[in-house]
């Protein structure tokens, strides 16, 4: 454990942190899953090399010993979602950071509650709105297993639900006005062409008349 004083560091930097493609890639991230700095994303990635790391030493083993700690290792990335019951060493080697960033608590709330930006549901879990089965949880890196999937919910004391549902209330209006006012636009457009050409036909006329 060691020093409480003196906490190990989680993460790591990449080797090269201002390559324009890896800085690019990790900004893509950002956005997406709605992370807060690139540690979070470092964070991900020193996981997943820990996780890897266990899987290359397990294919390095007998195959008795094999057999006897794979499952340990399999049944812990199976409950937390990152890999199917039936899936093998080779699975683990092929996960990415996405994988593991797509199961933390803020990502999963983002696809069930209807939530527009991964950064709403930041803020709602931030801000306690957010339970899991009976506790509520106010970490967004917070990694929900399989079992824990089906019970997020809001706490009963939000109000958050209303507003979501007024938002979606208001969104076909919205379309209406705006499709009016674009009809209404291309009324005056066509009346507007009208007029100029008939302008430009009159002189013409006058002219043909006194002929």
């Amino acid at each position: 454990m060691g020093d409480p004083k003196y906490s190990r560091k989680v993460w790591k930097k990449p080797k090269r942190p201002l390559n324009y493609e890896l800085k690019m890639e990790e900004l893509k991230t950002l956005g997406t899953f709605g992370l807060r700095t690139k540690r979070e994303l470092w964070k991900a990635h020193t996981e997943l090399a820990r996780v890897r790391k266990q899987a290359r030493s397990l294919l390095s083993l007998r195959q008795e010993v094999r057999a006897e700690k794979e499952p340990i290792l399999m049944n812990s990335l199976a409950r937390i979602g990152l890999v199917s019951s039936d899936a093998t060493l080779d699975d683990v080697l092929n996960l990415n950071a996405n994988d593991l960033l797509s199961r933390r608590l803020q990502t999963i709330v983002t696809k069930k509650l209807g939530f527009k930006t991964p950064y709403q549901a930041r803020q709602a879990v931030i801000h306690g709105h957010i339970m899991i089965g009976d506790r509520k949880v106010d970490i967004p890196s917070y990694n929900v297993t399989v079992e824990e999937e089906d019970s997020v919910h809001f706490s009963p004391e939000s109000k958050i639900p209303a507003m979501l549902e007024k938002t979606k209330k208001d969104e076909p209006v919205a379309v209406e006005e705006t499709t009016e006012a674009t009809a209404e636009e291309t009324t005056e457009a066509t009346a507007e062409e009208t007029t100029e050409a008939t302008a430009e036909e009159t002189p013409k006329d006058k002219t043909s008349s006194t002929e």
